[in-house]
């Protein structure tokens, strides 16, 4: 049975933030908000969870799982021939809607899908969310909705669609809104745009002039 808390009471965050980091460490599923939609995440590092949550979103390994962290310095660990524009970038837009793919430590022992060496990583602009990945450390993290569906802005919308696949739900009220992040390509020499959204290519032009826009 999957337990909710209200993470407006200050209380009820405190005992889901913990029962959420444990469950993680367990192996299952929790549902969490960020400052776009809400998310579904698990352990980026145990492969049968991930596995799971590609599961519970009905969701093939052809789109693999993001990844959220709770501080920009997580990515010295994670990441590997990362650019100066893309660290720009970080200190510009982190925490916030802004997705960048890089390409990961090959010393990683993870499987998020058929990444090709790269992950996409965010830091999200989200209190709740950040204090679950301060906690815990990297997770696995997509939209918390089943695929083909709408992204949920509420916990409500995503529990209805994911039910008792998730053991814990952290119910922060509504996202600010159903915008997804901008997804930035660094693996290259110039950035490139994979897909505008709560960033716009103006914006981030301001801070990296010559990004580029995919086709």
């Amino acid at each position: 049975m999957a337990r909710r808390y209200d993470c407006t009471d200050a209380t009820d965050r405190r005992t889901g933030l913990r029962e959420a980091a444990s469950a993680v460490r367990r192996g299952e599923l929790v549902v969490l908000p960020t400052d776009t939609v809400y998310g579904i995440g698990a352990d980026a590092f145990s492969p049968e969870a991930v596995g799971d949550l590609l599961e519970a979103k009905g969701r093939g390994r052809g789109m693999p799982s993001p990844v959220l962290v709770g501080s920009p310095n997580t990515l010295h660990g994670l990441v590997t021939d990362f650019s100066e524009q893309a660290w720009e970038l970080v200190d510009a837009f982190w925490p916030g809607a802004l997705t960048l793919v890089a390409r990961h430590q090959p010393s990683l022992q993870w499987d998020l899908g058929e990444t090709r060496g790269t992950v996409a990583v965010r830091m999200p602009l989200h209190p709740v969310a950040i204090e679950l990945l301060t906690e815990f450390g990297p997770m696995a993290v997509s939209s918390a909705n089943l695929t083909g569906h709408p992204s949920p802005q509420d916990c409500d919308a995503a529990q209805k669609m994911l039910g008792d696949s998730v053991s814990v739900y952290l119910d922060g009220g509504p996202t600010p809104a159903a915008v997804p992040s901008s997804i930035v390509d660094v693996t290259g020499k110039k950035p490139v745009l994979l897909r505008e959204g709560a960033l716009t290519a103006d914006q981030l032009r301001e801070v990296v002039p010559d990004l580029e826009v995919a086709n």
